[in-house]
């Protein structure tokens, strides 16, 4: 009996496929065109889209950790090359592109990818007037970013030395195309910034395609112009090219030689405004100078100076009556200030401290009679009443009363006064104050009144 085949489960047989297609060489780093579609650019930052040509189409995935580097944003309908492997994905079962570089296919790409860029730095402000720096009508040095060997150094070289031959001018050479030209580019705006030797930099080349001038058009060199502290004027290309360096320089020439011409003013240029300004400035001093001399003859020949001690002598005339409205005027201040004098000084003396003091002491005089009247009469009076009182006291006094037969009873022991037998006891001792004298006496009986 033959023996069982081996049973797999689907997850086995996929990543059995995978290891296979991965093996193989030509699958492993493939480059594909085609045209996008179904593109989905998910939250996660991934790319799920599907190339697709005319007989066939295959799905694709590029992970965010390769898209960042994107040149572009790809989109719908557009059409590239594709570097990537081929692969399973085992939950499915399905074979899939998985993308890690990509770039436009063609002119039509490449354009694309400018608008994009374009779009991008317009969003961010890197095109606004605002910021970008006014070129130095007179530079002390003027550096130059462009290949030693092209048309455009020699365009620009003339061009300064026949319109101002004493500025120096510095040439740093670079790459203007091909893969290596955008980093030279950068590295060159960042060695001038940082030796800081030149007040302007021109930064170009000729004319040419599109793909020739492409490393003008790369958001590194853009962002190195924007960056830089030295204003910048580009000169790519010819007339009716635009590249994203023009939009972010400080000043955008239409071609090298333009760009040298706006760099430096002409000394011819300044000799003949020089020229020009020095006649004006001449012709005004001369028409002054007339001006002056004319009002001067004028002043000459005027009443003034041709008889001047007639306005000499109305002007003492003029004093005169003035010194006289002024006497009148301080007479006048003069009396009515001293009306004023006398009345201040009457009320001063009312209320002088000497009349003052004069007048207390005549009103203390008459106080002082009057005191000395009322407290004799009150003297009198209490005298009066004093004497009264005497009479009465004398009037009721015990003593009187004594005198005329009657006598105070006291007990011997606490001095009591004895109002009534109940007070005493027999054998008590009493005192018996008479109006003479006192008797010491003893209770021996007592006898109350029916």
């Amino acid at each position: 009996m033959a023996e069982p085949a081996r049973i797999l489960s689907i997850k086995e047989i996929n990543r059995y496929i995978g290891m296979k297609l991965e093996s193989d060489e030509l699958l492993s780093d493939v480059w594909l065109r085609g045209e996008i579609s179904n593109f989905t650019h998910h939250s996660s930052g991934h790319m799920y889209f599907t190339l697709k040509d005319k007989d066939s189409r295959l799905k694709c995935i590029m992970f965010a950790s390769y898209n960042q580097k994107l040149p572009f944003i790809p989109k719908e309908g557009a059409k590239v090359l594709a570097r990537g492997n081929i692969s399973v994905y085992e939950r499915d079962g399905n074979y899939q592109f998985y993308c890690t570089a990509m770039q436009p296919d063609g002119i039509g790409s490449l354009y694309l990818a400018y608008e994009q860029l374009k779009r991008k730095l317009q969003d961010e402000g890197l095109f606004d007037g605002a910021r970008k720096r006014p070129i130095p009508r007179f530079p002390k040095a003027i550096g130059i970013i462009t290949s030693p060997t092209g048309a455009a150094v020699r365009d620009i070289i003339i061009t300064l030395q026949r319109r101002h031959p004493t500025v120096p001018v510095l040439l740093f050479p670079v790459l203007v195309q091909g893969t290596g030209a955008a980093p030279s580019i950068v590295k060159a705006i960042e060695t001038m910034n940082r030796l800081a030797e030149v007040d302007v930099l021109i930064i170009g080349r000729g004319g040419g395609s599109l793909e020739e001038l492409w490393a003008f058009n790369e958001e590194a060199v853009a962002r190195s112009i924007a960056k830089s502290a030295i204003p910048i004027i580009s000169a790519v290309g010819h007339e009716t090219d635009f590249t994203i360096a023009d939009f972010v320089a400080d000043l955008r020439a239409a071609t090298p030689t333009a760009a040298a011409e706006l760099a430096v003013t002409s000394m011819q240029e300044m000799k003949t405004r020089l020229a020009q300004v020095e006649s004006r400035l001449v012709q005004n001093l001369r028409m002054t100078l007339q001006n002056r001399k004319d009002r001067l003859a004028r002043l000459r020949r005027s009443p003034l100076f041709l008889n001047p001690r007639k306005y000499l002598l109305q002007h003492a005339e003029r004093l005169d009556r003035t010194e006289e409205r002024l006497k009148a005027r301080t007479i006048r201040f003069a009396e009515k200030h001293r009306e004023q004098y006398a009345a201040l000084n009457r009320a001063l003396t009312r209320v002088h401290p000497g009349a003052q003091a004069a007048l207390a002491a005549k009103q203390l005089e008459r106080l002082n009679a009057r005191l000395d009247s009322t407290m004799q009469q009150g003297l009198k009076a209490r005298r009066v009443q004093l004497l009264g009182s005497i009479r009465q006291l004398d009037a009721l006094s015990p003593l009187k009363v004594m005198s005329r037969g009657y006598s105070l009873v006291y007990d011997d022991k606490d001095q009591r006064l004895i109002k009534s037998i109940s007070d005493v006891q027999l054998g008590d001792l009493l005192h018996v104050k008479v109006a003479d004298g006192q008797l010491e006496c003893q209770v021996w009986g007592m006898k109350g009144e029916a």
